[in-house]
Parts: C-alpha cells; sequence; structure tokens
C-alpha cells in the first residue's frame, strides 16, 4: 500500500470507501449524501489563533497542524480543518499554506496548487454571474446602469494591474465602463462557500447577491439572472469536504479558503460540521491575529453555525514578541528580554480579547533553538504572573513529539474548564454599534470616526432591512489598528472609509486602511524561487 493512502485515514474516522470520491490514491472528497443527517456532533472543538502577524512569522498553521498530530500520538481520535491555500499568496509572498517543518499536510504540492479544484469551481461560479450582468447590460434587458456594476470579476492569483479596469472599449455596441477584479479568496462566493450549511443554503445566498442597480437606483439581484441551476452544477461536488492527512498519518479536512483581512478568515461551515461528528477532537485556525480572523469567527461563524470553540490557542513565539518590543528584524538573533517584555503587551491584549467570549485560553510558544534561556524564563515568568496556561511547541522540527506538552495541556483545559462562550454583538446592535464594539474591545481603539457619507449610507442599510447582517471588518493584519506601522498596543483610532455590502454572504465590510481585494506581486515574487 502506498504510504500516504488515503483509505486508512478515512478509517480512522468510521467512514468506507464507498463514501469516498477519489482523486488519486492521496486525496479525496467526502461524499455528502452519504453522511446521515441526524448524526450528532460529538467533538471538541479546538481554534488557534495568533498575536499580531510579524515577519517574523506565528506558525499558526504549523500550530494546528501539529496540536491534531499531538493529540493522535496520545491515542486520541483527532482531526485538522484548515483553509484551502490560495495560488496569489502561493506565488506572491506566503509561498506554501500547507503548514511546515515536520507539520505538514500531504500531498502538499496538491495542496497548494489545482488541490480537488474547488477554488477552480469557486472562481468559475463567480465569472459566470459577472458575464451574464454584462449580458444583461448589453442586451438592454433589465435596465442597468453600467456605472453602477458593484460584483467583480475573479481570479485566484496576484495581479494588481486588474484592480481598476474598462471593459467594452472595442465593442461597437457595447458600453465602455470600469470593472475589476478580485482575488477568488476575497470574493463573495468564496464567502458564501465557507458560510453555507448546504447546497441549499449556498444557491439560496447565491440568489440573494446584489450584483448591479438600475437606472433608477433599484437594486439587481443574482436570482434575476436566472442562475440558480448553472451554479448547483458547477458547485455540488465542490462542496463536498476534501480528506488529506499530516505527514504523520492524522486525518486533515481542508476545504475553502477566504482572506481574513477581507473576508472571515475559516474553512468551511460543512467541513467543521462533518468533522465535529466524526472526530472526538477538531482544531481549526482562523486567519492572522485573534483581532481578524478569531473574532470573525466568533462573531460571524459561531452564531451562524452552532458550534464554538472549547478552546482557544493563542499562537506566539519570542521573535515576534521582540519585534512587537522595536528589535529590528535582523537583530533577533540578539539576547534582549528588555524588549520581549515590552512585546508582552501585544501577546496580553490578545489574551484579553479570547477572555471577553468567555472562552478557555492556551498560550503556545513556538519554541525555536536560537531562543535565549534569559527570553524564555522572562516569559514564563510573565504568564505565571497572570495565570495565563501556556505550553511550549517545537514541532516544526520535532514533529508530533514537539507537540505533547501542548496537546496534554490542551487535554488537561478541555476537561477542567468548560467554554461559556457569548459573541460580543448581537444581531439587535445597530450597524455602528456593532463596528464600535468591535474597535474599541478587540482593537483597542479610543474611538471610530466615519468619513463623509458613511453613517448615512449606514442608516439606509438599516432601513433596506439590512441591520440584522454581520459586519466582517476589513483591517490591515499587522496592526491592532488600522495603520500597519503601529506594531505592539497602540493609541488610535479606526477610520472607516468605505462599506461594501455583501447580500448573499449577508454580512457588511467596513474598509479601514490600505486593505486591496487584490492583492499585487512582491518585487522578488515566491514563484521566481521555485
Amino acid at each position: 500500500m502506498h504510504e500516504y493512502d488515503i483509505k486508512p485515514i478515512a478509517e480512522k474516522l468510521g467512514l468506507k470507501e464507498e463514501q469516498l470520491i477519489a482523486y488519486g490514491r492521496e486525496k479525496a472528497k467526502i461524499e455528502l449524501k452519504t453522511i446521515p443527517e441526524n448524526l450528532p456532533r460529538k467533538g471538541k472543538l479546538i481554534l488557534c489563533t495568533a498575536i499580531t502577524p510579524t515577519k517574523a512569522g506565528e506558525g499558526k498553521t504549523t500550530t494546528a497542524i501539529s496540536l491534531a498530530d499531538g493529540l493522535a500520538l496520545l491515542k486520541k481520535n483527532a482531526l485538522a480543518c484548515l483553509r484551502e491555500p490560495s495560488l496569489g499568496p502561493v506565488f506572491g509572498v506566503k509561498g506554501g499554506g500547507a503548514g511546515g517543518g515536520e507539520s505538514t499536510l500531504y500531498p502538499e504540492d496538491d495542496i497548494n496548487l489545482h488541490f480537488n479544484g474547488d477554488l477552480h469551481a469557486i472562481t468559475t461560479v463567480n465569472n459566470l454571474i459577472a458575464a451574464l450582468i454584462e449580458n444583461e447590460l448589453y442586451q438592454n434587458t433589465i435596465d442597468v446602469d453600467p456605472d453602477r456594476i458593484v460584483f467583480p470579476h475573479a481570479m485566484d492569483m496576484n495581479d494588481r494591474s486588474l484592480r481598476d479596469i474598462t471593459v467594452s472599449q472595442n465593442d461597437k455596441k457595447g458600453i465602455p465602463h470600469h470593472s475589476s477584479f478580485v482575488i477568488t479568496a476575497a470574493c463573495e462566493i468564496m464567502a458564501i462557500f465557507c458560510l453555507a450549511k448546504n447546497l441549499e443554503d449556498f444557491l439560496d445566498r447565491i440568489e440573494d447577491i446584489t450584483v448591479a442597480y438600475r437606472k433608477d437606483g433599484t437594486p439587481i439581484f443574482a436570482r434575476e439572472l436566472q442562475v440558480r441551476n448553472a451554479c448547483k452544477k458547477l458547485i455540488e461536488n465542490a462542496l463536498n469536504p476534501n480528506l488529506v492527512q499530516t505527514k504523520y498519518h492524522t486525518p486533515a479536512l481542508v476545504h475553502g479558503g477566504p482572506f481574513a483581512n477581507i473576508a472571515h478568515g475559516t474553512n468551511t461551515v460543512i467541513a467543521t460540521d462533518l468533522g465535529l461528528k466524526l472526530s472526538d477532537y477538531v482544531v481549526t485556525e482562523a486567519g492572522f491575529g485573534s483581532d481578524l480572523g478569531m473574532e470573525k469567527y466568533l462573531d460571524i461563524v459561531s452564531p451562524l453555525a452552532g458550534f464554538h470553540p472549547d478552546l482557544i490557542v493563542m499562537v506566539c513565539s519570542i521573535r515576534a514578541l521582540k519585534l512587537h518590543g522595536g528589535v529590528k528584524f535582523e537583530d533577533l538573533s540578539i539576547p534582549n528580554v528588555e524588549a520581549m517584555v515590552d512585546g508582552f503587551k501585544n501577546l496580553e491584549k490578545h489574551v484579553r480579547n479570547v477572555s471577553l467570549y468567555h472562552v478557555p485560553c492556551l498560550v503556545s510558544i513556538n519554541h525555536f533553538s536560537q531562543d535565549d534561556p534569559s527570553e524564555t524564563l522572562a516569559l514564563e515568568k510573565l504568564l505565571n504572573e497572570r495565570g495565563i496556561p501556556f505550553a511550549y511547541n517545537s514541532s516544526y522540527q520535532d514533529g508530533p513529539k514537539g507537540a505533547l506538552a501542548l496537546a496534554e495541556k490542551a487535554l488537561d483545559i478541555l476537561e477542567s474548564t468548560p467554554s461559556e462562550f457569548a459573541p460580543i454583538v448581537t444581531e439587535k446592535d445597530s450597524i455602528p454599534e456593532k463596528i464600535e464594539k468591535i474597535s474599541e474591545k478587540i482593537y483597542g481603539a479610543d474611538s471610530v470616526e466615519y468619513d463623509d457619507g458613511i453613517l448615512q449610507e449606514i442608516e439606509g442599510y438599516q432601513k433596506q432591512g439590512y441591520q440584522n447582517f454581520s459586519v466582517c471588518m476589513s483591517k490591515v493584519p499587522n496592526s491592532l489598528s488600522d495603520d500597519a506601522h503601529l506594531l505592539n498596543v497602540p493609541k488610535h483610532t479606526i477610520h472607516v472609509k468605505k462599506l461594501r455590502l455583501f447580500t448573499g454572504a449577508r454580512f457588511i465590510v467596513p474598509l479601514t486602511g490600505d486593505v486591496f481585494t487584490m492583492p499585487g506581486l512582491p518585487k522578488v515574487p515566491a514563484s521566481k524561487k521555485m
């Protein structure tokens, strides 16, 4: 048998071969229609988040994989539930998104590249809708205002030249107008794919998308394009979760991949729900720091899905704390206890963020050989003084054995401290109240400032019946503020510059700072180093 054959992995989850749609020997989809609808959730959910991301890297995905491996090493029925990487970051800045070192998903290259075709299906659904609205404009059937087509094209690649384009320039019968592309991970279809509970929910949400406005100002919804059945054919198979494994043969579901600085930043509700039915411990992650992915998980995903974390793991490293304490990247190898202690404020703020939701928190310290003992002792002292549970994790170098302490500590907390989860925003809050609660409680902002016209736009949304929509903040990931240069725990004000309304995903996106829905490539893209 092939070392990474997927069938024995499925057997660990109680799945039979006929419940799989095989993609070769090493990966498969789990056919949802073979899972009993009344199968109860039995698993504990562990969510991995992190301090404010730095150039040093925090290793959140690596931690999630290694924690699942560590639990499996302790003979627990564990499962990792993660996002699919986007090709944009794979070829851009980040490189692969399947973990690292000894804590890696397999088959790594397949997962990082085309995988099982989900991102292609999502992109195609998006571009079908975009093409249909352009056709309605061309045929002049529903009085589309060419200046108010709000649904973009999508592509799973970083290309800044497509952020703002003009289309139909050389078409004698066409109407030249502005358009744009977003990266697939930032498109509304991806958000819907990851929030939908089933196929019918997905299709209902697709029909609810606002694609454009008529010349009289009334909205045009995707349902008017009669797109439901075509989208069903395109997406039905993609909604089946993808089953792979870690390097050490722990099962992993990898499904969906929205960005957390633009969208809600975690894998599909469908995959996590299935994982909780098939496994005793499900380890998942949410993008960037607790201010972005975690907040959205707890205020958007959990209330919608009906499940919530039993434990939140806060990932940090001494190197990252030193960066927040003012050390230059090139000087990280030099011991600097004072800077680490100053940077600890950032970790402490993120731990406080977790406590706002009444979920137990465990700090995971990614341990590296170059960490100086004086810094390690100082960090332990700070954590012990504040009664914050912690464990070291050296799984990048040491594999599952390096995550044993983390896994054991996680089990202790799960057994002794129940989660009393409660979101910090509710449907009853007005849209400004939601924005201000998140900004002041989670980001630590002194206040929120709105650009001219924003509050009037919000008032219009509330009159249209959108007050109950979630707020999905768009913010830079590398600061608690909306200024990427402000590290640690800065004093700041949040500035809401624009709003985007996603009636299919059912959330409103306040845009703060400079966050691009179509990223660009860096001067030296990762693709040149492959």
